[in-house]
């Protein structure tokens, strides 16, 4: 009788209890590539994050610069964070993987990639935070750069 009691008690307390709830950010976003050339970047991010993990996806296109031989490239690409479960100051690291096409003159190619790097994102104001991020893509294939690093500055609203 005693086991069907606690056996009720955690069923009744696992029914009752909420999961911890997840909150979801949206980033807008300019920076700079310096490989090859310094030239811009723009882009969005989407992102889920949990307690300790989050989830997003990101979009990214950074300009060509033909005169100084740099090659345009975007991304799309998912991302897996891990961040500090802090709320004015969350600092996090990042990896992922997605698709790229890079441009260069009348040339293109599209293949996948995979990025590693992290960043923080500093409350600003209410829902808005300022996220600073780095970023280093690898590209497969042949592209005319192999790796290509990434610098932005974007705020973000959670909601």
């Amino acid at each position: 009788m005693k086991r069907v009691l606690v056996l009720a008690a955690l069923t009744i307390g696992a029914l009752t209890m909420r999961p911890a709830p997840a909150f979801a950010d949206l980033t807008g976003f300019l920076g700079f590539s310096s490989t090859p050339e310094s030239r811009s970047a723009k882009g969005v991010a989407l992102g889920v994050s949990l307690i300790i993990v989050g989830f997003e996806f990101e979009y990214s296109k950074i300009s060509e610069d033909q005169l100084k031989g740099a090659p345009g490239l975007t991304t799309g690409s998912g991302n897996i964070l891990f961040m500090t479960p802090t709320s004015k100051l969350q600092i996090y690291g990042t990896t992922g993987g997605g698709v790229f096409h890079e441009t260069y003159r009348t040339v293109g190619t599209t293949q996948l990639a995979t990025n590693i790097g992290g960043g923080a994102k500093i409350g600003f104001a209410g829902p808005i935070r300022l996220r600073l991020d780095y970023r280093i893509f690898h590209l497969n294939g042949l592209p005319v750069e192999k790796r290509v690093q990434r610098f932005y500055a974007g705020l973000a609203i959670s909601f």
